[in-house]
């Protein structure tokens, strides 16, 4: 089973314990995550980004700061913006934080629920689900000569057929190892896989 592949089943597990969806930021670094996800109801996303809110949200500041799993009801910090009220106005009554990692690549997830608090078995379980998303979201800190090269072609603006003959192989053969390389830095598209490479100075 390939880490993409996992990393989808652990996500399908939060999503099916988190009645009001889920916000996850996996290996957070110079404040952004490495893998980001959430399903919480589009309006409140929509609100939440615009204006800016995760610099401001008192459960990224707490797990920033602190490791483990915490109900919000929990979490003792100033919330000058209003976003726990905020959030409640869009269903997401109740929730847990977990936060795991070296504080220089840390994963905070947060869970929600419309109807009560999650009980110590559910954030048990939770928890475990975050650090195994963590665990196996770390990026790769290499690839092949042959994954850098191709990735470079594509962030040059050659397209596959250019590519390929820039590199003397087929189109499918360049195609395998754009594929192997999203794999690898766990990217969705070539176009991520370019940006993770960047990030961690391998083009």
């Amino acid at each position: 089973m390939s880490d993409t592949t996992e990393l989808n089943r652990q996500f399908a597990q939060l999503r099916a314990m988190s009645p009001a969806g889920y916000s996850a930021g996996l290996h957070i670094r110079f404040a952004a995550p490495i893998v980001s996800e959430a399903n919480y109801d589009p309006k409140w996303l929509e609100h939440y980004a615009v204006n800016a809110y995760a610099l401001r949200d008192p459960m990224i500041a707490w797990g920033l700061s602190c490791e483990g799993a915490k109900r919000w009801s929990e979490i003792e910090l100033p919330d000058p913006f209003k976003i726990w009220r905020q959030a409640a106005e869009f269903g997401l009554n109740f929730g847990v934080a977990v936060s795991c990692g070296p504080v220089q690549s840390r994963s905070i997830v947060g869970c929600a629920r419309f109807d009560r608090e999650f009980t110590d078995q559910e954030i048990s379980k939770i928890a475990t689900i975050v650090r195994t998303l963590h665990e196996i979201s770390e990026p790769q800190t290499d690839l092949t000569q042959a994954q850098i090269q191709a990735l470079r072609c594509i962030a040059g603006g050659d397209r596959h057929a250019a590519a390929a003959a820039k590199l003397g192989i087929s189109e499918s053969a360049l195609k395998a190892r754009l594929v192997s390389a999203r794999e690898r830095l766990m990217a969705r598209t070539t176009s991520e896989a370019i940006q993770k490479a960047k990030e961690i100075k391998l083009l």
